[in-house]
C-alpha cells in the first residue's frame, strides 16, 4: 500500500492530503526516461571513444603485430637486397668478365612491372600503402633473383666449356725436357737437310733417342695414326676441338689407334726416324683452323719460365732442320 503524503496549509493552519495527478505522473516519468536515455547514449558514446572493448583490444594488438611483421619483412628484404647486389656485382665484374660474357645491364636487373595495376586488390584498406609497398618490393626482388639465377646457369655452362677448352688446347711439350737431347730446329725459315735450300719449317724438331716416349699435348681424339702423308713417316694427328689439331711425325711406333680419346699427358707413341728424316727426332706441329702456327706458344703447362726462355732462344736460331 502506497504511503499517503500531506502538506501544511498556512492559510487554514491545517494539514491537507497531497493529491497526485496522473498527468503529472506521466510527465515526470517521461522526463526521467528521456534523461536516462540521453545519459545512457552519452555514456556509451564517450565509452566507445575512450574505452576499447575486448574485441577492439584484440584487433588493435593484431594490427600492431602485423605492422611489426611488415617492418621485419622490409628489414629482411633490405638484407636480401644487399646480398643480391653483392652477387650481381661479382657476377658482372668477375664471373662474366672472366668468361668474356657481356654484363647484364642494370636496367634489366632492376626493371619494374608496367602495364596494369598489379596491386588493385590491395587498395582501400587502412594499411594498403604498407601492404602494397611490401608486395612491390618482394616482386622486384623475386624478379632480380630469377635474372641472377639464369645468369649463374649461363656462367656454369661457360665454366664447363672453359674447363673443357683449357684441357683440350695444346699446353705441354710432347717430350719431357729431361728425355730430350736438344731442341734441334724451331718454327720459321730453316735450311733443308737434303736440298740445302732455305725454306719455311712449319713445326719444331726435338732430338731424342729412338724409343723416347711421346705424350699428347692436350685432350682430344686421334684422327690419324699412319704413314700415308709424304715426308712425315709414321705420324699421329690429334683433333683437340675448338679448331686445334696437333701432329707428331717420324715415330718409331704408335701407342694409340684411330678414334681413340686421349688425355693431356697420355703416352701416344715413341720417337723414331721414319719418313723424310735425317736422325731420330720428333717433328711437332700445331694447327689452328687449318693453319699451321708456331708451337712455341703452347708449352706453358710443363715448362718453368727459365726453361721456356732457353727453348725460345734455341727455337729462334736459323739453323738446319732434321726433316
Amino acid at each position: 500500500m502506497s504511503k499517503v503524503k500531506y502538506y501544511y496549509d498556512s492559510d487554514t493552519l491545517s494539514y491537507k492530503k497531497i493529491e497526485r495527478r496522473k498527468r503529472n505522473t506521466f510527465k515526470y516519468a517521461s522526463i526521467f526516461i528521456l534523461g536516462s536515455a540521453l545519459f545512457g547514449f552519452l555514456f556509451v558514446f564517450l565509452a566507445s571513444q575512450f574505452i576499447q572493448s575486448p574485441k577492439e583490444r584484440a584487433l588493435a594488438r593484431e594490427l600492431q603485430h602485423m605492422e611489426l611483421q611488415y617492418q621485419l619483412l622490409n628489414k629482411k628484404m633490405d638484407e636480401a637486397q644487399a646480398v643480391l647486389a653483392n652477387v650481381e656485382q661479382r657476377d658482372n665484374a668477375i664471373y662474366r668478365l672472366y668468361f668474356a660474357a657481356n654484363p647484364i645491364p642494370e636496367e634489366q636487373r632492376k626493371a619494374g612491372f608496367g602495364g596494369i595495376n598489379r596491386y588493385k586488390a590491395l587498395e582501400g584498406f587502412d594499411n594498403s600503402k604498407i601492404i602494397i609497398e611490401a608486395n612491390r618490393r618482394m616482386d622486384i626482388l623475386q624478379k632480380q633473383i630469377v635474372v641472377q639465377s639464369k645468369s649463374l646457369d649461363e656462367i656454369v655452362v661457360l665454366a664447363e666449356d672453359k674447363e673443357k677448352f683449357l684441357a683440350s688446347i695444346p699446353a705441354i711439350q710432347p717430350i719431357n725436357i729431361e728425355d730430350m737431347t736438344r731442341m734441334a730446329s724451331g718454327y720459321g725459315y730453316r735450311t733443308d737437310p737434303f736440298t740445302k735450300v732455305r725454306k719455311f719449317h712449319y713445326g719444331m724438331d726435338f732430338t731424342a733417342p729412338r724409343g723416347t716416349p711421346i705424350y699428347a699435348s692436350g685432350d682430344g681424339v686421334v684422327k690419324r695414326a699412319d704413314n700415308s702423308s709424304t715426308g712425315y713417316g709414321n705420324h699421329i694427328r690429334i683433333d683437340h676441338g675448338y679448331g686445334y689439331v696437333t701432329l707428331y711425325a717420324h715415330l718409331y711406333k704408335y701407342n694409340v689407334r684411330v678414334n681413340q680419346k686421349v688425355k693431356r699427358g697420355d703416352l701416344i707413341g715413341f720417337v723414331g726416324s721414319t719418313g723424310r728424316s735425317e736422325a731420330p727426332h720428333l717433328h711437332y706441329e700445331v694447327f689452328k683452323d687449318g693453319d699451321r702456327i708456331n708451337p712455341i706458344n703452347f708449352y706453358y703447362g710443363n715448362l718453368s719460365a727459365e726453361e721456356y726462355s732457353k727453348l725460345l732462344e734455341h727455337a729462334s736460331l736459323e739453323n738446319q732442320s732434321l726433316d
